[in-house]
């Protein structure tokens, strides 16, 4: 299996697998690639449908060059926790955070998640994201606000009164109902306009079609997040609390 960088070609073939409709699994089989180092390409460069081979490739020759210029990193700057390869780590954040840029967050929202997201605790204060970040205060204010009103993150304090910003399994949960709630009223206000419109017009049918969808996808999207949060995240101790 190749190593190193992916070359031009490589970057054209992955464009033109794109545009064949080509899952990122087959386009890495078709290069000899692993999946994630597609799916990191694609991601971090436009998405897959917006991915252009000859900008990804220039893209991929300034992060470097910038790399190369950079200042030396302070000795003083402590290691990564457990090992990691802290240029692997950055890169992964960048492609989560392009993720969820394609999902409708803003940029700098969509950063402040994906720190959260990495963190082995789960939780940062508003100066630890601006120092992750390198932002303002006000900027990391303005996007912890929008996510919180989202429900994606949730506020607490901790012993010496700081608040601080968290995302865990609780979370996830809430959000993901909260757009099961949300695709629901998609659906009663669908229904409504069917007695407006008049029933058994094409726009009402067009309408109850609607509704009838997004009913089912709302109902099955509430009932397997009540199915993963019972089964996936029950704690090994409350298992062997109720064994005794």
């Amino acid at each position: 299996m190749p190593g190193g960088r992916l070359t031009q070609q490589e970057r054209q073939q992955i464009a033109l697998g794109l545009a064949d409709g080509l899952a990122y699994a087959e386009i890495a089989r078709r290069l000899d690639r692993p999946t994630s180092t597609v799916t990191r390409e694609v991601m971090r460069n436009g998405g897959p449908t917006a991915y252009r081979a000859d900008l990804a490739h220039r893209a991929t020759e300034r992060r470097a060059h910038r790399r190369r210029k950079a200042a030396p990193r302070d000795p003083n700057t402590p290691p990564q926790a457990h090992g990691r390869d802290a240029e692997a780590v950055r890169e992964y954040e960048e492609t989560f955070t392009t993720v969820f840029m394609q999902s409708g967050l803003p940029k700098m929202t969509a950063r402040a998640l994906a720190s959260l997201y990495t963190t082995d605790t789960g939780s940062l204060t508003a100066a630890e994201l601006a120092g992750r970040l390198q932002v303002s205060p006000a900027s990391v204010s303005k996007a912890v606000t929008f996510l919180e009103s989202q429900g994606l993150i949730r506020r607490e304090r901790d012993e010496r009164r700081r608040e601080r910003y968290v995302v865990d399994d609780e979370v996830m949960y809430q959000s993901t109902m909260a757009s099961a709630r949300s695709t629901a009223h998609l659906g009663e206000i669908a229904r409504q306009g069917v007695g407006i419109l008049g029933p058994g017009t094409p726009a009402a049918v067009r309408l109850e079609n609607i509704a009838r969808f997004v009913d089912f996808v709302s109902e099955s999207i509430a009932r397997a997040a009540d199915q993963a949060r019972e089964i996936l995240h029950t704690k090994p101790e409350t298992i062997s609390d109720g064994a005794t």
